[in-house]
């Protein structure tokens, strides 16, 4: 063998060996850029059916999979798939689905109970992941789903979509510029409307069809005592965290990335309760979290009653009912939904919209193509939503429930005099109030816990001399569905 030939074949050889050796997803990048991502949708009752519209629409990705514990809706997934062309295998278990070899990356929708065992054990098995907001039940697996990500070098991007929204990159590139100086507060909004989910008077039989105890997973598996399965789970603590941590995750998340916060706060306290109705939930439906950053709070509000009884409206404040408003010393930006921003001088008066552009500091409104960019790049870098931001964002919402959780029904005048030092609480106590009254709820009578006052050290994510606390930022996990300590 002459030595060009011999280069020539030692080459072939080299790159060979090493293409046989990548996963994968690799192996497609290297035979060419257009090898298809393979996706499995992991719970689709309800978000992921957003996903598998979303995933069909980009090219160079196939939907191979559909997981969920419930047949029936399995089954009418898979058909209209079938429909469209696209075979698809089908499981009830998330971990028969994980031994799948031919999966290069999963999205997953089920209920926040399952968010960071579903993505942790895909990360395990060596998939990239898409995992929906908030990206987990409790602060301690948030964490171990940050380091799951970071040992493993998966691509994981976490479901907010505003992170994809160049509008809202435009407005916070202007306000980091400094032309509105100083930040002074962020507020973040969830008023979005949540009626009663009724009283049942015993427990509620499972449905034909569903695996009660995959669904259950890593929360307790208990008798069903409301009478939906799917859904309200969001308003029981075992399986949800209440709109704090379903719809008002989004905006908690852009309330924060007007702070420049990359930790958690530390100091947290809150107001509210589940008021206006008695049902089977055990969330609130009014609420107010204040998180004290040193350099300015992010107050966040959940209401889920109307404007005033009977109405069909939603209260709005400063003009937005679902969104934020980040006051400056020289003016504000209201955010009021995913991708554009308005910047209003002291007067009120609006001086600038932010939308998508040329110049946009990012380059994509939609998240899942995001996702699947950075597979193929292999480059964390080029998400939009990392997985630590998701981390942090969630947990926010998941101290304040805390806080809570551990809080005590005071009178309103009880109320009003611990937080009298602090303006902004005040405000959005005396305005929640107001609501209520609007509502025909007397506090006086209905009364609001007053939050425990916590403190956390960030570094550690732990709260300071508070060992019931401490015991709030974990669960106990029902075997085998545990969070893995080392991860």
């Amino acid at each position: 063998m002459n030595s060009l030939n011999r280069r020539t074949f030692l080459k072939g050889t080299l790159l060979s060996a090493t293409a046989l050796s990548l996963p994968a997803r690799l192996r497609a990048a290297a035979d060419g850029a257009n090898g298809d991502i393979r996706i499995a949708i992991i719970g689709f009752n309800g978000r992921g059916l957003d996903h598998i519209d979303n995933y069909l629409k980009l090219k160079g990705v196939r939907i191979v999979a559909l997981c969920d514990v419930d047949s029936n809706v399995l089954e009418k997934g898979a058909a209209q798939l079938k429909a469209k062309g696209q075979e698809v295998a089908t499981y009830q278990d998330v971990r028969k689905l994980l031994e799948n070899k031919e999966i290069d990356a999963v999205s997953i929708a089920t209920p926040n109970h399952w968010h960071s065992l579903a993505a942790i054990w895909a990360i395990q098995a060596g998939k990239d992941v898409y995992v929906e907001k908030p990206v987990s039940h409790n602060v301690w697996e948030g964490r171990q789903l940050v380091k799951a990500a970071d040992a493993h070098q998966r691509i994981v991007q976490m479901g907010v979509q505003s992170r994809s929204g160049a509008g809202l990159a435009s407005a916070l590139e202007w306000v980091n510029a400094g032309n509105l100086g100083k930040l002074k507060y962020a507020r973040g909004l969830c008023y979005k409307r949540r009626a009663s989910i009724g009283k049942t008077d015993g427990p509620t039989a499972i449905a034909a069809g569903i695996d009660y105890d995959i669904w259950c997973g890593p929360a307790p598996k208990k008798e069903l005592t409301r009478a939906k399965l799917h859904y309200d789970w969001h308003w029981v603590w075992d399986t949800g965290n209440g709109d704090l941590g379903n719809q008002g995750i989004h905006q908690m998340d852009i309330a924060r990335r007007f702070t420049g916060e990359q930790a958690l706060s530390p100091k947290v306290f809150s107001i509210g309760g589940r008021v206006g109705y008695v049902d089977d939930a055990e969330t609130p439906n009014s609420l107010i979290v204040f998180h004290d950053y040193e350099k300015a709070p992010l107050i966040f509000e959940v209401r889920g009653l109307p404007e005033k009884t009977n109405s069909k409206e939603m209260d709005k404040y400063r003009g937005a009912s679902v969104g934020v408003i980040a006051q400056y010393e020289g003016g504000h930006i209201l955010c009021p939904n995913y991708n554009d921003a308005f910047a209003f001088d002291k007067d009120g008066k609006e001086i600038k919209k932010f939308s998508k552009t040329a110049d946009s500091p990012i380059d994509s409104e939609n998240h899942y193509e995001n996702f699947i960019k950075a597979v193929r790049s292999r480059k964390t870098a080029d998400l939009h939503g990392k997985i630590l931001d998701g981390h942090i964002s969630s947990a926010l919402c998941h101290t304040g429930n805390i806080s809570h959780r551990l809080g005590k029904k005071l009178a309103p005048d009880a109320i009003a005099e611990k937080i009298k030092g602090n303006p902004e609480a005040a405000d959005s106590f005396n305005r929640l109030a107001a609501h209520l009254d609007a509502n025909g709820v007397d506090i006086k009578n209905e009364q609001l816990a007053l939050g425990e006052f916590l403190k956390m050290d960030p570094a550690t994510e732990r709260f300071v001399d508070n060992p019931q606390a401490d015991q709030l930022l974990t669960r106990e996990y029902r075997a085998p569905f545990i969070v893995p300590e080392k991860v």
